[in-house]
């Protein structure tokens, strides 16, 4: 019999649901393969069929709601705390539409009493310098984490980084967007989306020298465990925007593992590295970029892929 998409909706018991509940297995067939049927609010065995609960508690809101938004309209909670603004998106905000809880509109008199209010609002939400630069800091994060279009997760790994820098006090005598900077290059590391610092100072109003000597202060002091970055990772950034094939893709990380297993990488640039296998696999693939268009995208010289590339081939044993 078949049923519906939203009644065939169902989702798996977790172990620790399980054993709150008391239910571990089907009495029937012994089989641990139970899933929820949220619409009849039922524990049912999907090896036998064995409804083994019934009239379940749905702990979810009293309303139904189709679409994002009637979600949005219908929630009566806020958004989740934060760690990418100032005050983790715990103060409250005064509308800018000008109308009453009846979606009235309100008098001129009333209007800019609220346009004095929130000017006020503005002003208290930072208590002192320090809540007005940490706010300049996380704005500047958030700046250039969409200029990088890095995803949100890095946004609040940042953001951590440079609150705990800010309570260690290592921004002393350094400068806020340098630190901000900083904070960010290190979280597009820890969460495994590199970016070169040539690209994050392109997008900071810092210099690339100041940005990588207060990186490496900040994760020294903070200790922060930051392995290599694997060249493997700029491979699929770095094809996409030469219109490269998978197939070049697959080559370059094949040269970079052979390569690399041999001793070659240590020392070594990651992007320049990548840069120079993607330049090697485009030529063994007949898809031949120049070095001038693939060094552009890596943002290295031709001198670096050059020197990369020779020593590739000849770990590799192919003459070029």
């Amino acid at each position: 019999m078949t049923r519906s998409t939203r009644q065939r909706e169902r989702t798996r018991e977790t172990d620790e649901t399980e054993d709150q509940e008391g239910v571990r297995a089907c009495p029937e067939c012994e089989s641990d393969n139970l899933v929820k049927d949220s619409d009849r609010g039922e524990l049912i065995c999907e090896d036998c069929g064995l409804v083994v609960e019934e009239e379940k508690i749905d702990p979810g809101p009293e309303w139904r709601a189709f679409n994002h938004q009637e979600r949005q309209e219908k929630s009566r909670v806020g958004a989740p705390t934060t760690q990418t603004m100032h005050d983790k998106g715990l103060t409250t905000t005064i509308d800018w539409k000008d109308k009453d809880a009846y979606g009235r509109s309100i008098s001129s008199k009333k209007r800019s009493q609220m346009h004095r209010l929130r000017k006020w609002q503005e002003r208290i939400r930072t208590k002192d310098a320090g809540e007005r630069n940490l706010q300049f800091a996380l704005s500047e994060i958030d700046r250039m984490a969409s200029a990088l279009g890095v995803p949100r997760s890095v946004r609040e790994v940042a953001s951590v980084i440079y609150r705990r820098a800010l309570k260690e006090d290592l921004i002393r005598g350094r400068s806020i967007e340098g630190v901000a900077t900083s904070a960010l290059y290190a979280a597009c590391r820890k969460e495994g989306i590199p970016r070169s610092l040539e690209e994050i100072s392109e997008v900071s109003r810092v210099e690339r020298k100041e940005i990588g000597r207060t990186y490496r202060y900040i994760s020294q002091e903070l200790g922060l465990e930051m392995r290599p970055v694997d060249p493997k990772k700029y491979v699929p950034r770095f094809c996409s925007e030469l219109e490269l094939s998978e197939e070049v893709q697959t080559k370059a990380n094949e040269i970079i593992e052979k390569t690399a297993e041999k001793g070659l990488l240590s020392g070594k640039s990651p992007t320049g590295y990548a840069a120079a296998a993607i330049y090697a696999a485009s030529l063994l693939c007949n898809e031949k970029k120049t070095q001038r268009e693939v060094a552009d995208v890596a943002q290295v010289t031709e001198v670096t892929i050059r020197n990369r590339y020779q020593e590739q081939i000849e770990a590799m044993g192919i003459h070029g």
